[in-house]
């Protein structure tokens, strides 16, 4: 399980979260995501830790605390969930009986 860490700036670093985390126990990862067409951090990141007691720790402690000048928004992931497929079956209004096939 990780924790879900946002409301972060766009200035932070895998590095420097890491070290916030630090302090509560033992990292095992840092995920910041960018924008797939910019490159740019999403704002939001997951913080892996070696226990749930550790993760606890962190997120009592860092969950509205003020870090590079924002309010951060700490608990615990949520397991991402399956968007299924984009389009969704038969949305109606297309193919009209009324075209010219020649």
């Amino acid at each position: 399980m990780s924790v879900y860490v946002g409301n972060l700036s766009y200035e932070v670093t895998e590095e420097s979260l890491n070290a916030v985390f630090a302090e509560y126990g033992s990292v095992k990862r840092v995920q910041l995501p960018t924008d797939r067409e910019t490159g740019r951090l999403r704002g939001f990141g997951f913080v892996e830790m070696s226990s749930e007691a550790e993760e606890a720790a962190a997120i009592e402690a860092l969950d509205g605390a003020e870090w590079m000048g924002r309010d951060l928004k700490v608990n615990k992931a949520k397991p991402k969930e399956d968007r299924g497929s984009f389009g969704g079956g038969n949305r109606g209004g297309y193919g009209g009986g009324s075209r010219n096939r020649y």
